[in-house]
């Protein structure tokens, strides 16, 4: 598949809160862009980022507690004059009010962003006191959008209680064939309060690969048009009505080709994905 075609075919949500749609597929920048300065590191990473611009994506993640990733992001991103056009998110990892306002400000300019396009609470961390600055920041339109992230089924509860607080854009939350507990309850809260929903860990910090290495993909996968197990992983996470947007993190332009794919051609409905859930639980 072509960058083109990619391009036309890559399917969109929409942000409740706005009616802006996003592409299904992005890309998460844990591990794989901490790679500081190293021009021979940071080279397939930038043709990582080409490529999921190139592909139709436009959501770029990342957190100031994932090293230099967001320093890398935004060189590199600047480099391929594509800054702009991405969708750029990250988050707030600190306690304190003054020490969220510095960190959030060198979290912009490390990602050229200007703007951030989401900020986001990570692990709800001092959850109250950064969203009263977020609600500001978002009200002097120096973030588009804000949000809140965790990602351990054990945190889901608290997710809920702050969603229902209604303050709101995004949640990040993890989900995927490994950790479905999400579906349970903070999906549908999600989906009730208007609230765009990020996938993280959709391949379960790659323990899913490990359990499907060497089996083979179900025949009636390819009517799904999925050609690889992080398709088939991918597809059954953006094809919940309640997702927006999932964010596998990779530091390989084929694998970020393939990502890309999921976020094509059909998706699988309900009795599909019970089917695909089956399957891999079998394995």
């Amino acid at each position: 598949m072509d960058a083109a075609s990619a391009t036309q075919a890559m399917q969109v949500r929409a942000i409740p809160s706005s009616g802006e749609k996003l592409p299904v597929i992005g890309a998460g920048t844990w591990q794989s862009f901490d790679v500081g300065g190293d021009a021979a590191a940071r080279a397939p990473l930038k043709e990582v980022l080409r490529v999921l611009f190139a592909g139709g994506g436009r959501v770029v993640d990342s957190s100031p507690m994932y090293g230099l990733s967001e320093s890398v992001v935004g060189d590199l991103c600047s480099e391929l004059g594509i800054c702009e056009p991405l969708f750029l998110a990250t988050k707030v990892f600190t306690r304190g009010l003054e020490a969220g306002v510095r960190e959030m400000q060198r979290s912009i300019e490390r990602m050229r962003a200007g703007r951030m396009d989401l900020m986001q609470v990570h692990n709800l961390l001092d959850v109250e006191t950064h969203t009263k600055t977020l609600r500001e920041w978002k009200a002097a339109q120096r973030v588009r959008y804000i949000g809140i992230t965790h990602y351990t089924a054990s945190a889901h509860a608290q997710v809920e209680r702050w969603l229902k607080t209604k303050q709101y854009d995004f949640v990040q939350i993890n989900y995927s064939l490994a950790e479905p507990e999400s579906e349970r309850t903070v999906l549908p809260l999600a989906a009730q309060l208007g609230v765009a929903v990020i996938v993280n860990r959709p391949f379960a910090t790659g323990g899913m690969f490990r359990r499907v290495r060497g089996k083979p993909l179900p025949p009636w996968a390819a009517e799904l048009g999925i050609a690889s197990w992080a398709q088939y992983f991918l597809k059954w996470i953006v094809a919940h009505p309640a997702v927006t947007c999932a964010i596998p993190a990779t530091g390989n332009p084929a694998h970020m080709q393939d990502n890309l794919a999921a976020g094509t051609g059909a998706m699988p409905d309900a009795a599909q994905r019970r089917r695909m859930a089956q399957y891999y639980a079998s394995l």
